[in-house]
């Protein structure tokens, strides 16, 4: 195992001061433990490939190499600021990638992070981004090396780190009771209230978790579901490509961290979605199966947000009261509408994930 602090103290020593990127379930350790000591130096980014871009806006600023955290499954976002504009044949800006390795060939993990697993080294490889795999401290030498070449050579330097690798570290400070309504009662709620043919499109993480494990507890029968296992961010694109061609209610639950990660997706259903989508967002300031690092969402006006996205109506549950004053409304109104959720961080445990993909995906297709 390593030690956040020894992997920390060697990128500092490297003159490497800045990080930026976005939370991920491998890397919470090190994540949080900058969260707890650089508050000014640390920037949790709304997706990988803008974090990407405020690590060159760093190093164009500083002349300092910037580090840059994320899951593998993120590189895929980040692809395009680091081949169009860091790649040595354009700009030719040195970064270091510090890198959650889900689907690792050594380690079981779920079946959308084993494709992605499988390929992460080819993509490194293709990228020409020389990188270790940090499995001890004797790797860190060699990390090390590899970093004190990239600085001078102007390149881009990773490594991917596999999850246990990294020594446990004490828990970030988060608002755990910033809102009041515990998730599981109005998901149980929203459940419960469905008409038969509503069609569900949840986001990845504890929300699609949280709903599948409601519906065994409690047997609601009510209404599909499609799991996002994967494509953070994507749940919305996912919920209107379905809705325009489907006659069917379609319900896109999201999370805050997932809503601010492709904002621009929400905009493009505000713009074309028909009067069968509805959105709800469920907001706890947190991302929640990550570490529970802040998303910042807890200062944004989510109704004249949404409202200026093309919504037509905004709903807000906070409390018990609201859950039974607007579920019903919300599900009923024939507008464009959109309902934020103000939840509280708690987490249902041992939740059980997703397995039978395709027969989750034959079911929903079902009419």
């Amino acid at each position: 195992m390593i030690k956040v602090s020894t992997l920390i103290n060697l990128l500092k020593k490297n003159e490497s001061t800045f990080f930026t990127g976005v939370p991920d379930s491998v890397l919470k350790e090190f994540s949080s433990s900058l969260q707890n000591k650089n508050k000014k130096k640390h920037i949790i980014a709304t997706n990988e490939g803008s974090a990407v871009a405020l690590g060159i806006g760093h190093y164009l600023s500083t002349g300092k190499v910037p580090t840059i955290y994320m899951q593998n499954s993120g590189l895929s976002n980040a692809l395009n600021p680091l081949i169009s504009i860091a790649h040595k044949k354009v700009y030719s800006i040195p970064l270091i990638l510090i890198i959650g390795w889900r689907g690792s060939p050594r380690i079981k993990d779920e079946p959308q992070h084993n494709v992605k697993g499988k390929i992460t080294q080819k993509i490194l490889k293709l990228l020409n981004i020389k990188y270790t795999i940090l499995r001890s401290d004797s790797d860190l030498k060699k990390f090390n090396t590899q970093i004190k070449l990239a600085k001078k050579n102007k390149s881009v330097v990773a490594c991917l780190i596999e999850q246990g690798t990294l020594e446990k570290h004490k828990k970030v400070k988060t608002k755990k009771n910033l809102y009041k309504l515990n998730k599981e009662i109005f998901l149980k709620s929203l459940l419960q209230n469905l008409k038969n043919k509503t069609k569900i499109i949840s986001s990845t993480g504890y929300n699609s978790r949280e709903i599948m494990y409601l519906r065994e507890k409690y047997h609601i029968n009510n209404g599909k579901d499609f799991y996002m296992v994967g494509g953070m961010g994507h749940a919305s694109s996912v919920a209107l490509g379905y809705s325009l061609s489907s006659k069917n209610q379609t319900i896109c639950v999201d999370g805050d961290g997932s809503f601010l990660m492709h904002l621009g997706s929400i905009k493009t259903a505000g713009t074309f979605a028909n009067k069968n989508f509805k959105y709800i967002l469920l907001n706890n300031n947190t991302h929640d199966s990550v570490g529970d690092q802040s998303t910042y969402a807890n200062n944004i006006d989510f109704e004249k947000l949404s409202k200026s996205l093309g919504f037509k109506k905004f709903y807000l549950i906070k409390n018990k009261n609201d859950l039974v004053k607007n579920i019903k409304k919300f599900l009923s109104d024939n507008n464009l509408s959109f309902l934020e959720v103000k939840v509280e961080n708690n987490k249902i445990k041992k939740l059980p994930r997703p397995k039978d993909l395709i027969e989750i995906k034959n079911k929903f297709l079902k009419k």
